[in-house]
C-alpha cells in the first residue's frame, strides 16, 4: 500500500484498520449519543463558498501566526492526552508540525515528556488542567517555563460522560501481565501495530509525566483523573490567577458562549479557544463553528481567536478564518496521521489541509489567508449560534464557577 494518503478521511481508515478495537474506540469516542461530535462536522457542510471567477492572482500566502508564534498556516496542534497509537506519540506530533512550520500544543496527560516535546518542537504551549492545588499547579508551570514552553492553554471544556450510545472505550490504568492478556486478542488481529511498537522496545505508556510534582512519580491517567474530579472547580478569580503566575501568553480553551469571552478577556487571557472538546464536553452543546462568528464579533478586536472542533479539510480551515478565527486546532485528523504513519503520517496529514487551503484560496481569488472574510462565505439563515447574549444587550459582570476540565487518553479528548 502506498503510504502517502490524500485525504483525512483516508487516514482515518488507514488507522481503523492498522488500531485494536479498544484503541481505535478511544479515538472515536464522543460524550452520551454523539450529537455534538457529528455536529461539529456537519455544520461545516452547511457553510458554502462565493467565489470569484475571474482575477490573477500569485502564489497563495498561508502564513499567521498565534500569541506570537509564527505558523505557514492557519492550523496548530491541539492537545491530546496519551497518545498511544504510535510508541513515538507527542514527540513525532511535535517533529511533524515543526517540519511544517506549526505550533504545538502538548497536554498535561501526554505521554511524553514536555521536555523531549520542546526539544522536537521549540514553538510548543504546554496545556494545563485545574487540577490539585494551587502549589502542584505552580510547579507544573514552572517546569513548563523552564522547559522553554513558548505560552499556556487553560483547558476548562471537559466534563467526564458517564455513558456512550456505542460504549465507552475500554482504556486500562496500566499495561502489566494481566493486562496484555486480556487485549492479546486484540492486539495480536493488529500485527502492524504491534510490530512497530516491538522494533520500538517498549509497551504503551499510560503514565503522564507532566503530572508529576516535585520527586513524586508520574501517575497514570485514572490517578490524574482523579486528583481532577477531587479538586474544587476553578472560577474567574482562578483563571485571572493562572494568568499573572504564568506571566506569558495564555489561551483559554473552552469557550462556547459570550459572556464567557467577555469574562476572558477580563481575566486578562491572551486568546480563546471556540471549543466544545471535539464533542467530548456535555453532549448537545452546538458546534464550535456555529458559536464562533458572535463570539469573534464580540472579542475578536480584543484577543486572539482559535476554533477547535470539526476540522477535516483545509476547505473548513478557510471556513472557520474567515468567520473570524485567526487560525484553528486540530485533534482527530492527526491522531488518525499518527496511527496510520506515525510522524509521516502526520505531517501528511498536514500537506493534505495545505493543499485544501491553497485550493479555497485560488478558487476565491484570495492572495492570503489574512484576505479572507465573511463575503468569501454563504452562511444559511440560522445557522449561528449566539450563546450568552444577554436580551437587554448589556454585559454580565459576574458568572459561576467553570466547569472542571479532564482528558483521555489519546483520542477521547480529541477534536
Amino acid at each position: 500500500m502506498n503510504p502517502w494518503f490524500e485525504t483525512v478521511a483516508e487516514a482515518q481508515r488507514r488507522a481503523k484498520k492498522r488500531l485494536p478495537k479498544s484503541v481505535y474506540g478511544a479515538l472515536i469516542a464522543g460524550s452520551e449519543r454523539g450529537q455534538t461530535i457529528d455536529e461539529n462536522q456537519q455544520a461545516f457542510t452547511e457553510l458554502g463558498f462565493a467565489p470569484h471567477c475571474a482575477g490573477s492572482i500569485g502564489e497563495r500566502d498561508q502564513s499567521t501566526s498565534i500569541l506570537g508564534q509564527p505558523l505557514s498556516m492557519p492550523v496548530m496542534i491541539s492537545p491530546t492526552g496519551v497518545q498511544a497509537v504510535h510508541p513515538d506519540g507527542e514527540v513525532a506530533v511535535a517533529r511533524a508540525a515543526a517540519a511544517r512550520g506549526i505550533a504545538m500544543g502538548l497536554s498535561s496527560f501526554a505521554s511524553k515528556p514536555i521536555e523531549e516535546v520542546i526539544a522536537a518542537n521549540p514553538s510548543t504551549f504546554f496545556q494545563l488542567y485545574w487540577c490539585g492545588s494551587k502549589d502542584d499547579l505552580v510547579q507544573r508551570m514552572a517546569r513548563a517555563k523552564a522547559a522553554g514552553a513558548v505560552g499556556l492553554i487553560l483547558t476548562l471544556d471537559w466534563s467526564f460522560s458517564h455513558g456512550r450510545d456505542w460504549g465507552s472505550p475500554v482504556i486500562p490504568e496500566k499495561l502489566d501481565l494481566r493486562t496484555m492478556l486480556k487485549f492479546a486478542p486484540q492486539t495480536l488481529a493488529r500485527p502492524r501495530w504491534l510490530a512497530t511498537y516491538a522494533r520500538s522496545g517498549h509497551i504503551p505508556d499510560l503514565t503522564a509525566p507532566n503530572m508529576a510534582v516535585g520527586d513524586g512519580a508520574a501517575p497514570g491517567f485514572f490517578g490524574a483523573y482523579g486528583e481532577w474530579m477531587s479538586t474544587p472547580a476553578p472560577d474567574w478569580d482562578d483563571v485571572r490567577w493562572i494568568v499573572e503566575q504564568w506571566g506569558g501568553p495564555v489561551m483559554l480553551k473552552g469557550v462556547i458562549r459570550v459572556d464567557d469571552a467577555h469574562r476572558a478577556v477580563d481575566a486578562g487571557v491572551s486568546a480563546i479557544s471556540v471549543s466544545n472538546h471535539g464533542g467530548n464536553n456535555l453532549d448537545g452543546t452546538p458546534a464550535a463553528i456555529r458559536a464562533l462568528p458572535v463570539i469573534a464579533d464580540a472579542v475578536g478586536s480584543q484577543i486572539e481567536v482559535v476554533l477547535d472542533g470539526g476540522i477535516r479539510r483545509g476547505s473548513d480551515v478557510v471556513k472557520a478564518v474567515a468567520l473570524g478565527a485567526r487560525a484553528v486546532m486540530i485533534g482527530r485528523a492527526y491522531l488518525w496521521g499518527l496511527a496510520a504513519n506515525g510522524q509521516a503520517g502526520v505531517e501528511n496529514v498536514l500537506d493534505v489541509l495545505r493543499g485544501g487551503v491553497d485550493s479555497a484560496l485560488l478558487g476565491l481569488r484570495k492572495t492570503a489567508v489574512t484576505d479572507l472574510d465573511r463575503s468569501d462565505i454563504v452562511v444559511p439563515d440560522g445557522f449561528e449560534r449566539a450563546l450568552g447574549v444577554p436580551a437587554n444587550g448589556v454585559r454580565a459582570v459576574s458568572a459561576p464557577a467553570e466547569t472542571p476540565a479532564a482528558e483521555s487518553p489519546a483520542v477521547a479528548s480529541a477534536s
